[in-house]
């Protein structure tokens, strides 16, 4: 049985969901009876911050993607028969539309907030189901549930998010170079639903190869610290799906600065690389932090005042983090939570 509300002492709760590449879908066949199969990296370093208190009746949201926070906070009331109300402030949020998972991980971080807040021991799967994230790569749940290198078993019958059937930790000294491009989008919503219609069916005997890519190369070399192995093998992925999707996005990737971008880094000897999802972020994979600058410096060098951004980010090795705390001590850059 769920506590009393009355009984609840969290005054506040703070969520952090961190961002995650999408590296690309194993099998969009279904022949071996589920679909997709998603391999992707947790980030530390870019994410969405959630802070959240109990109200009397009022149900508030303020920062950015507000209208997705009040959408869900609606959906979680109706699922949980919870009605008092609660305020919510997006203090920090990955960009929408970019590859790196924003949607799902303010559900999650807004679905968390509501869990803490009024006792009732949802688990990540739960609200990514009352929120319908999930419905093809389980990538984004896995990362906020565990964080690390994750590969899912794909969608099968059910309406579950996909199982995350593999999961490995990242190397501490490895770094992500992301490269961002503001100005474009990557396919979501309607289009999305539309691009998935509209490709040709996926060749049996292409799944099957990407599968053993992905066991019998990608994993070992990730397991063994092999970053030529597992870039090579990431890059092959990436170049089989890019290939496979570049209809519905005008090429292999979304961005042609990013691109342009990646190619640079590729002439100078980068040697894991690709787009994020549908884009139109970039990512690269090097062995250090000293190796991560110094590609910044180049692409910057090259691209400054072209729209591209860069950030150097670390892999996460753990999951998202639900804190209570104080409602006097949570950050209020809006003044919401003061009130």
């Amino acid at each position: 049985m769920r506590p009393p509300l009355s009984a609840v002492r969290q005054d506040s709760v703070v969520v952090e969901a961190p961002a995650r590449l999408h590296l690309g879908f194993m099998d969009l066949s279904s022949g071996a009876g589920r679909r997709f199969g998603s391999v992707g990296l947790t980030l530390d370093g870019v994410g969405t911050r959630v802070c959240a208190a109990r109200a009397d009746l009022r149900v508030e949201a303020d920062g950015p993607q507000r209208e997705r926070v009040l959408r869900s906070l609606e959906l979680l009331r109706e699922a949980t028969g919870v009605r008092p109300g609660i305020r919510v402030l997006v203090a920090e949020a990955i960009p929408e539309h970019a590859g790196l998972g924003s949607g799902t991980q303010l559900a999650l971080a807004v679905g968390c907030a509501f869990s803490k807040l009024f006792a009732l021991d949802l688990k990540p799967r739960d609200v990514a189901g009352m929120l319908d994230r999930g419905a093809r790569s389980g990538i984004g749940i896995g990362a906020f549930e565990r964080g690390g290198f994750l590969v899912d078993g794909g969608r099968g019958a059910s309406d579950a998010p996909p199982p995350i059937t593999s999961r490995l930790e990242f190397p501490d000294a490895w770094r992500v170079v992301l490269i961002l491009h503001s100005a474009a989008q990557g396919l979501h919503g309607a289009a999305e639903k539309a691009a998935f219609r509209s490709l040709p069916p996926f060749p049996e005997g292409r799944a099957a190869y990407l599968c053993r890519l992905v066991v019998m190369s990608l994993l070992p070399a990730l397991a063994e610290r092999d970053l030529f192995g597992f870039g090579r093998a990431v890059n092959e992925l990436q170049r089989t799906i890019g290939d496979y999707f570049a209809p519905a996005q005008g090429g292999r990737f979304a961005s042609p600065l990013v691109a342009d971008a990646l190619a640079r880094l590729e002439a100078e000897g980068v040697t894991c690389f690709g787009q994020s999802s549908w884009g139109p972020t970039g990512f690269a994979v090097v062995e250090s932090e000293v190796m991560a600058w110094k590609a910044v410096a180049l692409l910057e060098k090259h691209f400054a005042g072209t729209g591209l951004d860069f950030v150097v980010a670390r892999g996460r090795n753990r999951g998202g983090d639900v804190s209570a705390v104080p409602l006097a001590n949570v950050h209020t850059q809006r003044g919401l939570l003061g009130r």
